[in-house]
Order: C-alpha cells, then sequence, then structure tokens
C-alpha cells in the first residue's frame, strides 16, 4: 500500500513571484511564507523527488499555515484561500498519484467558509479542510460554528487542525522557540477539549478530525480531564461547574474519535500515543519541510521495535487511507 504523509505544507509558487515582483501578495508580506526554507516553496518535481528519497508516495497537501488568514477582511482572506487552493489543485491535478489536498477556507466567516470547502471539495477534488483551533481568540464549540461542522459532517471532510497564529505560549514569553514547541502542542489540547466538553463530538458524531502534532499534549493529559469532569458532579466546585453543561461521558472515551499524527520524535512517545488512542487512529505525519520536521520517517517508523508490522502498515498506510476515504 501507499505511504501516505498527511502533515506538510506548500507555499504558493505565485505567492513568491508576487514578492519578487511586487513586495506582497494580498496584503501579505514576505515573513508569512518563510521563503528562509525552501522546501516549502520547491517546484512539484522537486517534492517529489524528496518524498522519493525518503519513501513517501504520497503527500497531502495543506497550504503553509501563515495563509491562513482569520484576521483580515473576509474577502481578502477569501482571495487568499481561493488562490492557495487552486495552486494545491493545479498540482493534484499535475501529479494526481503523488498528491492529493486539504483546502484552506475563510473561518472567520461561517457562510464563506461552508461554500468555499464545498467548492473545494465537489469542483476541486479535496478530500476536506485544514484550519486553525480558533478564530482571533473564539474556539470552535461557540455555536457560531454550528452550521459550520453539520457541513463538515455532511461532505464527510476531513478536518486537519493547525496552529496558524500566536499560541498562548506567546503571552508570556516569546523565548526559547517555546511559543512553537510547547504552545503548538498546547493549542491541540484545548481543541480537543473544547469540542468534546462543548459537545461538538456529539452533536457531529460522525465528523473525521485529525489533530497535528500528535494531539499535542492531549493523550498525556486526558487522565487529568476526567477528573475535572468527575469533579464536575461535585457540590461547590465552581471551577468545574460547567465541565457537565453537555458532556454526558468521561474525556477519554472520545480519544478514539479523533486522528492523530505520528509527529512525535521519540518511539516512546509514539508507542504511548498508540496505546492511548488506539493503533487504528494514528496516521503518517511529518511536518515537511517545517524545522520541526521528521526527516526520515519512514524508516524512523520501520526500525522500531516496540511497533508490531500490522501497526507500522497501519500508521504508515492504512489508516491515513481509511481516514482519507480510499
Amino acid at each position: 500500500m501507499a505511504v501516505i504523509d498527511i502533515h506538510n505544507h506548500v507555499t504558493p509558487r505565485r505567492f513568491v513571484e508576487a514578492i519578487e515582483r511586487d513586495g506582497e501578495w494580498h496584503t501579505l508580506d514576505a515573513d508569512v511564507g518563510e521563503l528562509h526554507i525552501p522546501g516549502f516553496s520547491i517546484p512539484a518535481e522537486e517534492r517529489i523527488a524528496e518524498m522519493d528519497a525518503i519513501g513517501v508516495d504520497v503527500h497531502v497537501l495543506t497550504v503553509n499555515t501563515g495563509f491562513f488568514r482569520y484576521d483580515r477582511p473576509v474577502a481578502v482572506a477569501r482571495a487568499i484561500a481561493d488562490e492557495c487552493n487552486d495552486e494545491l489543485s493545479q498540482m493534484m491535478r499535475a501529479h494526481p498519484d503523488r498528491f492529493m489536498g486539504l483546502a484552506s477556507i475563510p473561518l472567520q466567516d461561517v457562510p464563506a467558509a461552508i461554500e468555499v470547502m464545498e467548492h473545494a471539495m465537489v469542483a476541486m477534488g479535496f478530500k476536506g479542510i485544514t484550519i486553525g483551533d480558533h478564530v482571533d481568540g473564539v474556539t470552535l464549540d461557540d455555536p457560531r460554528f454550528r452550521p459550520f461542522w453539520a457541513a463538515v459532517e455532511q461532505l464527510e471532510a476531513v478536518v486537519f487542525f493547525h496552529q496558524c497564529a500566536a499560541t498562548v505560549v506567546e503571552g508570556r514569553t516569546t523565548r526559547y522557540g517555546l511559543p512553537n514547541v510547547i504552545g503548538n502542542l498546547v493549542e491541540r489540547a484545548i481543541t480537543f477539549g473544547t469540542l468534546v466538553y462543548g459537545g461538538v463530538m456529539d452533536r457531529y458524531p460522525d465528523l473525521k478530525l485529525c489533530l497535528g502534532h500528535a494531539g499535542g499534549y492531549t493523550a498525556f493529559g486526558i487522565a487529568r480531564m476526567d477528573k475535572g469532569w468527575t469533579a464536575g458532579a461535585m457540590e461547590n466546585m465552581p471551577e468545574f461547574e460547567d465541565a457537565r453543561t453537555f458532556l454526558e461521558r468521561a474525556p477519554s472515551e472520545y480519544v478514539s474519535r479523533f486522528w492523530y499524527d505520528s509527529c512525535t520524535y521519540t518511539e516512546s512517545t509514539l508507542r504511548y500515543l498508540l496505546d492511548v488512542v488506539g493503533s487504528d487512529r494514528v496516521v503518517l505525519g511529518t511536518d515537511y519541510p517545517a524545522p520541526m520536521m521528521e526527516p526520515d520517517p519512514v524508516r524512523w517508523i520501520e526500525s522500531m521495535t516496540s511497533l508490531s508490522a500490522e501497526e507500522k502498515e497501519a500508521v504508515l498506510s492504512t489508516n491515513p487511507g481509511r481516514l482519507l476515504g480510499l
């Protein structure tokens, strides 16, 4: 079976050309595209050569997350999303056996987000969407997003979560890379918690949600989430009084409702993730070509002694194939 990487990024070539020509693109400057890392914007043929070198057959393309512009006027954000999706679609059409895609959407406007998502999936062949963990601090359990989740479920869209703005850590410190190395993982745990405690997973039971960066601290903090949910049943515990507003079952019962990428960096961490969420819920994700990428993912996983042959095949091929409906 094909080895499928569900977590990788693309900076559109049209952005690069506009920056070189005009110094900006739809109000965005050069920093957004991380042009100091060539891998984001190399031609498709070069990307394929790098995939071949590490044994990856398919990239499920997602645009560089700097292009998620929930902070811009809707018309601008939609123009950016449309152009990004168009470029990924061109890559998919030119190399259908090597590239699939998850579209970006202007999530700050729910009707526009639904319209862009529907067009991307129905007319352009995308498998789903990639989105951030919140919209200007509003988490996605907010009632305003219910029509969006209903449309996601109806379209059977894969949703890949990846932070796209300053993480919660940045309010405390910007040093040592901690907004990334800690903050990204915190954001994903917040997403899990808000969608579960907020009733989204019960209201829309057929969602196909994948948490990037192995779900962050979700697997390692789920027992504490259960403890807080239990405290919500006690009297005189105001801190936890809304923990059961929507949630009738413990949060740990929902870990196997999500999918998680394999971006963990150590065998013991990946083994723990598989044990907590289930070996059928983890998919290969490399974070290519970011500095935090796993550089040789197939050989890394194949070398693991604590994973069975079936588990290795599941992470590399079977699970991503199931998630994508192949």
